[in-house]
């Protein structure tokens, strides 16, 4: 489990200590071991403050003007530092990342998630995939790029947000709403990874090296199921029991497989991994995953763009053991596929059945954008 946690050093390290990969390592080491959990409770959650603090100084240690705003209330800390380019006017280029990171608990860890260990030729922790590896590589690109007087064509705007594991209530979309200068001319945006890089074999018995470019995002949605029968005693015959109800929603909905979709972003994937490796990907086959497989440890993480996901994540019911509540709730994590909402919904009312309600407690949109452009073909000729 901690190994799909934790970002290579093999391609970074070198011998020079003041080589940008030795440098990216120490400073990944170190945003780990800033405790900046989203509970995604504004209470408990204020470790992002102390983290921005640190990012700000690093940056202004080189000559930047980072500018730190509490977004919405203390201790939701983030950073926002620009480096002017030769055409202002050309549109400014946001480069943008998040500092916050889910819930860890360490007796589940081989290592303290916050420890920033560097052993094994990885650095260890929660954070280290998602995503303050690429904070740590913005941070050194950042300072490299001070420190070596380079002018860039464009502005670049470098962000650093909190927030993003609860949606970006108290991160993005807070300075969007209130401190939009802060982007002011930025037409183009560069943020999380676009998935992750992957080694694909090839027919001469060589490796390739793939780097991945998002165009396409599923939907995020968090969806509360609610059951509601006669409270009661427990020693007492229930035909309508609420727990029961929602619990057999939950079991039809964890055991359900969604169908399989090819979008157009993943079509166009698979015949780049195909002109790559030489495996056939028949997208009329219904062993796609099959030939998905092929591609090794990689595979599973791609499986999961093929169809709508719905993972129940969360039990509420009762506050007694002898009697029958009369609520029970769960909460679904759904991950839908861009053009598949409202097959989606289908789906879920009819798994859930009509004992059971639902809403949505958050609904983030799917996206879908074509492979074309002039971002997208500097980021081609750089990698």
């Amino acid at each position: 489990m901690v190994g799909t946690l934790v970002v290579s050093l093999q391609s970074g390290a070198a011998d020079a200590p003041t080589d940008p990969g030795d440098d990216v390592v120490e400073v990944v080491s170190r945003l780990i071991r800033f405790d900046t959990t989203n509970t995604g409770e504004p209470e408990t959650t204020q470790g992002e403050a102390e983290c921005a603090q640190w990012v700000a100084e690093q940056l202004a240690e080189v000559g930047y003007a980072p500018q730190y705003v509490e977004s919405g209330g203390p201790g939701r800390g983030n950073v926002i530092a620009r480096l002017p380019g030769a055409d202002s006017g050309r549109g400014a280029l946001l480069i943008h990342g998040h500092l916050d990171v889910v819930p860890a608990e360490p007796t589940e860890w081989s290592v303290h998630p916050f420890s920033g260990a560097i052993k094994d030729g990885f650095v260890w922790g929660r954070g280290a995939v998602d995503m303050k590896d690429m904070v740590g590589m913005m941070i050194v690109v950042a300072r490299q790029l001070k420190r070596a007087g380079i002018v860039p064509p464009r502005d670049l705007v470098f962000a650093f947000l909190a927030d993003e594991e609860h949606g970006g209530t108290y991160g993005a979309q807070w300075l969007v709403d209130n401190r939009p200068e802060l982007f002011d001319g930025v037409t183009e945006a560069i943020g999380e990874v676009g998935g992750f890089s992957l080694t694909v074999p090839r027919p001469d018995g060589t490796e390739r090296r793939l780097y991945l470019i998002e165009t396409a995002e599923k939907g995020l949605s968090w969806m509360r199921l609610t059951a509601r029968g006669p409270a009661g005693h427990g020693s007492m015959v229930h035909d309508q029991n609420a727990v029961t109800a929602v619990a057999e929603a939950v079991a039809r909905l964890g055991r359900h497989r969604f169908p399989l979709v090819l979008t157009d972003t993943v079509s166009q994937f698979l015949a780049a991994v195909s002109e790559e490796t030489g495996f056939e990907f028949d997208v009329e086959s219904p062993d796609v995953e099959g030939a998905i497989d092929k591609l090794g440890p990689t595979a599973r993480m791609l499986k999961a763009v093929l169809y709508d996901t719905a993972n129940p994540t969360m039990l509420k019911a009762g506050y007694k053991a002898n009697v029958v509540p009369a609520i029970a709730e769960a909460v679904v994590d759904c991950r839908i596929l861009p053009g598949r909402k409202e097959a989606f919904e289908a789906e879920i009312d009819e798994l859930i059945g009509p004992d059971v309600t639902r809403e949505w407690i958050r609904d983030f949109s799917s996206y879908e954008t074509s492979f074309d452009g002039d971002l997208v073909d500097a980021m081609n000729a750089a990698l």
